[in-house]
């Protein structure tokens, strides 16, 4: 662990809208644990707000620098963002960082209180929410009304895909920069017990719909008969898709069921000796999932989407949301190694070029001191101004 700040720092930020730091949950916390100690290594004074039991206090990396503040909410899946992200926001009121990094545009309906604090917003708007299958009717109005707030309200948007930033315009008239997530290639790390490298087929995602996780599991009956398959992830509520996981488990001993993994070195040891590994998110975006997978080099098998296209850049192992087409293309893969070993060359080099972590970070630290900095001088930041100084991680 890192020692705490021993330096007095003028400047702070609060990060509001993910389960905290340290969290292994999904991309918004994946994105602080990178984020934050890049913040404090440059002079921020930054506070993350949290869940009670969301985060791992034991971490060997944590950074002790930064500031960690669990707040009240109810743990559900429609209505946590919305109740953490109310007294999240609450507690920032009293304390009046000078900035606000807000995740998720659920938060937008708590913008107009930041505001009338005087604390200016960079808020990341994350995926079209508002089209994911996993949500109701309801959820999906109070999504889209959300976005309407963080339009109206939020100082700098951030959109982490140029598509998403796209749909912005169109949808709602507004300008955002373009930050995506990063991954940074690991060292060599050994196979996984029980594994061997080249010989497996990985799929790592939340189990959701537009993640293609029932189609793959259609699929895995096949797959499984020829080749080991490995699964990572769960719903995080139970349901449906984690009992068919465990029903292939039961079924199938080439296939293996890991959950949840908050091992980060033996998730990239995944990625780093997969023979394929089947990307099926279909919205939202920039995928930190595919962007490591790539920087550690993992022969890409990905569902066709205009997400999957801007990061890979090729459409040469794309496929369509059908069980047999998936079985087909990751039997052609996995039978032709010499393919599998230019695509993970190719992945590897795209992933540092355009995804680099230090590039994403300090595209954000960008953003969020020249939103306080407009602020003090009672004005809004300029984003084209802001877009211009993050071209490190434009395509």
């Amino acid at each position: 662990m890192k020692p705490e700040k021993q330096t007095d720092v003028s400047k702070s930020v609060a990060i509001i809208g993910t389960r905290g730091y340290p969290s292994y949950y999904g991309g918004f916390e994946t994105a602080v644990r990178k984020l934050a100690p890049y913040l404090v290594d440059s002079d921020w004074d930054v506070t993350v707000y949290g869940r009670t039991g969301a985060t791992k206090e034991d971490d060997a990396a944590r950074d002790m620098r930064v500031r960690s503040v669990m707040t009240a909410g109810l743990e559900s899946k429609s209505l946590s963002t919305l109740t953490f992200g109310l007294t999240s926001v609450i507690h920032a009121l009293v304390h009046k960082p000078d900035v606000a990094l807000v995740m998720n545009v659920a938060n937008g309906f708590w913008l107009p209180l930041l505001r009338l604090r005087g604390i200016p917003t960079v808020v990341n708007v994350d995926g079209i929410e508002w089209e994911r299958a996993k949500w109701g009717r309801l959820a999906k109005s109070v999504f889209k009304l959300g976005a309407k707030f963080t339009a109206r309200f939020g100082n700098v948007l951030v959109s982490d895909s140029l598509e998403i930033g796209r749909r912005w315009q169109e949808d709602f008239s507004r300008d955002s920069i373009f930050i995506p997530y990063g991954g940074d290639e690991p060292s060599l790390l050994p196979v996984v017990q029980g594994l061997e490298h080249g010989k497996y087929v990985l799929l790592v995602a939340r189990f959701v719909p537009e993640n293609t996780v029932n189609e793959f599991f259609e699929a895995a009956e096949k797959l499984a008969t020829e080749f080991p398959v490995v699964v990572v992830g769960s719903t995080g509520y139970g349901g449906e898709l984690d009992d068919k996981a465990r029903q292939l488990a039961a079924r199938y001993a080439n296939f293996t069921w890991l959950g949840h993994l908050s091992d980060d070195q033996q998730l990239l040891s995944l990625w780093q000796h997969a023979g394929v590994y089947f990307h099926g998110h279909s919205v939202g975006g920039t995928n930190p999932a595919l962007v490591q997978a790539m920087a550690c080099g993992a022969p890409v098998l990905a569902r066709r989407t205009q997400y999957n296209l801007e990061v890979l850049a090729s459409e040469a192992n794309m496929v369509d949301p059908a069980p047999d087409e998936i079985v087909a293309a990751i039997q052609a893969l996995m039978a032709n190694p010499d393919e599998r070993a230019a695509a993970g060359r190719q992945n590897k080099s795209r992933a540092a070029a355009h995804y680099s972590w230090r590039d994403v970070c300090a595209a954000y630290e960008l953003a969020i001191s020249t939103s306080a900095v407009a602020a003090s001088r009672g004005s809004n930041a300029d984003p084209q101004r802001v877009s211009r100084g993050s071209d490190a991680v434009r395509e």
